[in-house]
């Protein structure tokens, strides 16, 4: 991997800032999120600039007329990381366990705004170890978009993702119709995030094992119960 932990904590960090805003973060903000001081934060991102895991780039500073700040975002490098960071082993145990923690954040829907739970849901994949708790979160995303939708459009997804025989085909018939739906519908920045995320969940269901696939799909039907 050719990181240390402490540099992988500050990559992670920078990922899941830049995943909020897709806007280049300057090493302060980087700073108060990991409880370090500023100049402990920009040492390291012109560290890891170094290998390649981020780039930097200039911008106004609104605080000061005609000066600029540097500012820092995770490269392509970066992301490939962290897609391989992710195991493509699962103990049917601990798909249980992500189950019911999915199923939790459902059950918070009527607590929450579309677009606060999803913000939720969004900004803890990142976390997530195996191939298929990933898969799982976004599934479980789209379905929370889904119920607070309701109505006819529900019920309509619900019918056809249930004919579908292959479970593969199943997994991504839901995803497709629903991403259809959040495009139009949520805030624009948390739209682009979300299509990055189910354009990698498009590529990562083609890497999982049968019963995975199985465990994944039931689950969707489950849902849908």
């Amino acid at each position: 991997m050719g990181l240390t932990k402490r540099r992988l904590q500050f990559l992670n960090q920078l990922m899941e800032l830049y995943q909020r805003t897709r806007l280049p973060i300057h090493y302060e903000t980087l700073a108060k999120a990991l409880g370090v001081s500023k100049w402990t934060a920009y040492d390291m991102m012109k560290e890891m600039e170094k290998t390649g895991f981020v780039s930097r780039s200039y911008e106004v500073n609104d605080k000061e007329t005609g000066r600029s700040q540097v500012v820092f975002a995770p490269t392509v490098k970066a992301a490939e990381l962290f897609r391989q960071e992710r195991s493509d082993l699962v103990n049917p145990g601990d798909w249980e366990a992500t189950a019911n923690k999915i199923k939790q954040l459902l059950n918070s829907i009527n607590h929450m705004s579309i677009n606060e739970l999803l913000r939720k849901i969004v900004d803890e994949i990142p976390s997530k170890t195996t191939n298929i708790e990933f898969c799982g979160y976004i599934t479980g995303l789209l379905l929370a978009y889904l119920r607070k939708l309701g109505g006819k459009s529900e019920k309509l997804i619900h019918i056809v993702v249930n004919k579908t025989p292959s479970d593969q085909t199943r997994l991504l018939l839901f995803v497709g119709t629903v991403m259809g739906t959040i495009i139009q519908t949520v805030q624009e920045e948390l739209s682009h995030e979300i299509a990055d995320l189910v354009t990698e969940f498009v590529d990562m269901i083609h890497k999982l094992a049968s019963n995975e696939q199985r465990m994944l799909a039931d689950f969707v039907k489950e849902a849908f119960a």
